[in-house]
């Protein structure tokens, strides 16, 4: 076990990575880079660059000092500082096309709001054919390994009676045929237009399809554009790709190629374009148009004239000018940063090829791999892989970890990954092997696109992807390693030395030596082999969830509430009571309170987890809320509303789980004593006593909704000692494999789970079948059990993160993330009070 585990240190060695690959950085030191440009992100692992990548400080800098420096007018006006803002959006245009090594001779740039509204710009304006009198009409044709916004089109194609053909990698090439087409002649003819749509890089795997696909299709020699007569013209999705690559348009001239700048440059969002080769512009048309588009038009007739520029004919009303200039110090700031696209390609490849090297090789003690990657190419070459490692994380038995879970411990690492279908429903059945009906079924089961439902009968619904930026760094990776083998591999680990042989990482680690360029190694493709070894035993206990059934009880049989907490501040620290009275939205003045930051959000632990160590108490003898902090002195509000509105009448909005609520801001003061000790700006709010919140869980079947306080989903949350206890047990049973990590003391685990109200049970988890109780003489109904996230992962008294009980419950509960059961109560009496000590009397599921 030492001996393997010094061997994958070895791996995580800078120098293991420099053996793999050269590339690395900018000719600077990358944690400097870090330090001056991303300081935001200390103590974070980001790994979704996929989904947006990140600013540098400099640019929004420099940005700043632009727009403080100069005035920018309304482009469409004509005095100085509109021709200033005219003249500087068109040099924008100009740098745009430089980047991709085009001009504004071959292309036009049509800004838009991002690559999907770019995409809808095309479908609505494309001069589609329908089939008529024996004449085939257009075809919409595009690989399934495209991006929701592509496949999309087809909502506007299929009214129109046009055919869609989606079309698989596979038959791209294998079914070409090499006879290239007169483009001359076909102009003459004015044939039938055809599109083909394929991703320049694939979101969900990273595989770059080849550009070379361009002239193939244009000149019908690839299928399916060698199997249908007509002029064919494509689209080449680049969102994904120009992020980390070059793009050369004069060398690969796509008729269409949408773009969003946050994948390239973080900043500006909102903003992206539609390349359009100039030879096809006069092909679009459109109906609507907008200031700015109209050469003129009267408003009392039909008539409308058009501008002559295809950009001018697009652009509906004024365009996002300062969005667009920020884009100049965009391009300065990362060809400063990094020197050139091709530096960024081979740095984040380099990383995504180290980490799949490792990943790959990663064995459980029986020899069963950890990983299952979903790739299409062996992570040799950079012209054929993006930066994007897409994977499921399987047991030692082979079981595939459901993606939520493994989002959730991320999130106690502070990694930051991406999980689901990503928006690629085809790539996403291919490698998960979801055929049509199974998809429609986990529909029926409840399972939308984005959800957390990550397994349904034990068969994956998504998956987990990592993707790497340019300022992305070494540590990244062996966070991220260090991670799946701290939480995801049954220890000893052993790694697949044959692997790693083929793979050229050295093992053990030789002396390292100055960096000379290697050949890509080879590496197998998808990993789903699995070694015929022995599979340890499942953790069993007293209870085993789904597989011994609990021993029968009567209805009716008493309990005892022995634990009563408040909230008073929402995410903050509980506060114990042995007696308290009932309110109409709850336990009284709990969760009545939340912290906001500069923008309004809500505050929570798995954003702040010092939040748990700011302890709330209430006098109500005195009507007083005190509020507690280490090094800081004691702060009080008043409980009562006339008193605080004294202080500050300002109303607000915030939202808590979706739902808008109407709150009262608590005043500078105690916004300044909780900034200061969270050292961050953030202010107190208290819901207003006059806003009614219902509660959506249970409020169906007849059931009239119940009043809400700040809480998240139910009235009451209520625990089973008894099934914490059982949960205690599993956790020492992993323990023993954990390094020393000390025992979970079973307060702890009960102030981690944040009830309100915590019962003395005969089995675990028994309240999960109950239908109501009854505490005192208070009656409740059981609402729904309570999901759960890495919010459980932070220990309540120090605020630190820890991988425990989450893992344990999610392997205990296969992999069903519940723990104790919301509450509301069904009738309420004046002086309803709920006192520990209290009998229990429940009613169960028959």
């Amino acid at each position: 076990m030492e001996a393997q585990s010094l061997e994958f240190k070895r791996l995580l060695r800078f120098e293991s990575f420099r053996e793999a690959w050269c590339h690395y950085g900018y000719g600077t030191d990358q944690q400097e880079l870090i330090q001056k440009e991303f300081h935001r992100i200390k103590g974070i692992t980001y790994l979704d660059h996929a989904g947006t990548t990140l600013f540098p400080d400099s640019q929004i800098k420099e940005f700043y000092q632009d727009i403080s420096r100069n005035v920018y007018g309304n482009p469409h006006s004509h005095n100085p500082s509109s021709r200033l803002t005219h003249d500087t959006v068109e040099h924008v245009r100009y740098r745009i096309l430089e980047h991709f090594n085009t001009s504004p001779e071959e292309y036009s740039v049509i800004f838009t709001s991002g690559c999907t509204a770019a995409l809808k710009l095309l479908a609505d304006s494309f001069p589609w054919r329908t089939g008529s009198d024996g004449e085939p009409g257009s075809l919409l044709t595009y690989l399934t390994d495209n991006h929701t916004s592509v496949v999309g089109i087809r909502g506007v194609t299929a009214p129109l009676g046009v055919i869609t053909l989606p079309v698989t990698p596979k038959d791209v090439e294998s079914r070409a045929k090499n006879h290239p087409q007169n483009d001359a002649e076909a102009k003459k003819s004015e044939p039938t237009p055809h599109i083909f749509c394929y991703p320049a890089q694939s979101n969900f795997s990273g595989r770059k399809y080849p550009l070379s696909y361009v002239r193939g299709i244009q000149s019908r020699c690839l299928y399916p554009a060698c199997d249908y007569e007509g002029r064919w013209l494509v689209l080449l999705d680049a969102a994904s790709f120009v992020g980390c690559s070059p793009l050369d348009l004069r060398e690969h001239p796509a008729d269409f190629v949408p773009i969003s700048f946050y994948k390239i440059f973080g900043f500006p969002t909102g903003l992206g374009a539609l390349l359009v080769r100039n030879e096809v512009a006069d092909m679009l048309r459109k109906g609507y148009f907008g200031g700015g588009t109209a050469a003129a038009y009267l408003a009392g007739e039909n008539y409308f004239v058009p501008r002559s520029s295809v950009i001018s004919r697009f652009e509906d009303g004024t365009v996002s000018f300062f969005d667009i200039i920020s884009l100049h110090h965009a391009f300065d700031t990362l060809h400063r940063l990094t020197g050139s696209m091709v530096k960024i390609q081979n740095h984040t490849f380099g990383l995504a090829h180290y980490t799949y090297i490792v990943l790959s090789s990663l064995r459980h003690n029986n020899g069963e791999p950890v990983a299952q990657i979903y790739c299409d190419t062996e992570f040799q070459d950079p012209s054929t892989q993006g930066a994007i490692l897409n994977f499921n994380l399987l047991d030692s038995h082979g079981n595939i970890i459901g993606y939520s879970q493994v989002d959730n411990l991320a999130s106690l690492f502070n990694i930051h990954v991406r999980t689901g279908c990503f928006c690629n429903t085809g790539a996403c059945q291919m490698f998960l092997g979801i055929s049509n009906d199974q998809a429609k079924k986990n529909l029926q089961a409840g399972h939308v696109c984005g959800d957390n439902i990550d397994l349904i009968d034990g068969r994956p619904t998504g998956s987990v992807r990592i993707s790497f930026g340019y300022m992305s760094t070494f540590e990244d990776c062996q966070e991220f390693l260090n991670f799946v083998v701290k939480c995801f591999v049954d220890k000893p680990l052993r790694l697949d030395q044959e692997r790693l042989a083929r793979l050229k990482v050295p093992v053990p680690l030789k002396d390292s030596s100055p960096c000379q360029p290697t050949a890509m190694p080879n590496a197998p493709l998808v990993h789903q082999e699995r070694e015929q070894n022995s599979s340890p035993a499942p953790i069993t206990g007293a209870y085993t969830e789904g597989t011994v059934s609990k021993p029968d009880q009567k209805a009716g049989e008493a309990y005892t509430l022995t634990n009563l907490f408040i909230y008073p501040i929402k995410s903050c620290a509980a506060f114990e009571v042995t007696e308290w009275p009932l309110g109409p939205r709850g336990l009284l003045y709990d969760r009545e309170w939340m912290l906001v930051n500069e923008n309004g959000v809500c505050l929570s632990q798995k954003r702040e987890p010092r939040l748990c160590l700011i302890q709330p108490s209430i006098c109500l003898a005195t009507k007083v809320l005190s509020i507690h902090a280490p090094g800081m002195d004691t702060i009080s509000i008043p409980l009562e509303m006339g008193e605080e509105k004294t202080v500050s009448t300002m109303a607000c909005q915030s939202k808590v789980c979706g739902d808008r609520v109407q709150t009262v801001n608590c005043g500078e003061k105690i916004s300044a004593w909780l900034s200061e000790f969270l050292g961050k700006p953030c202010r107190l709010i208290r819901q207003n006593p006059d806003f009614t919140r219902d509660m959506k869980m249970g409020s169906g079947q007849g059931n009239s909704p119940s009043a809400l306080s700040l809480a998240n989903e139910a009235q009451y949350l209520m625990i089973n000692k008894t099934s914490v206890s059982l949960l205690q047990d599993q956790i020492s049973k992993r323990q023993d494999e954990s390094n020393g990590v000390k025992p979970f003391d079973i307060q702890e685990l009960i102030h981690r789970f944040r009830a309100n109200l915590v019962i003395s049970g005969i089995t675990p988890f028994e309240e999960d079948d109950w239908l109501d109780l009854t505490v005192g003489s208070t009656e409740f109904k059981v609402v729904g059990k309570c999901g759960r996230c890495q919010m459980i992962g932070i220990d309540q008294s120090t605020g630190t993160r820890t991988l425990e009980p989450l893992r344990s419950l999610s392997e205990f509960r296969n992999g069903k993330l519940t723990f104790g059961v919301y509450l509301a109560h069904k009738s309420l009496k004046n002086s309803s009070v709920l006192s520990a000590g209290s009998l229990i009397r429940s009613s169960m599921l028959k």
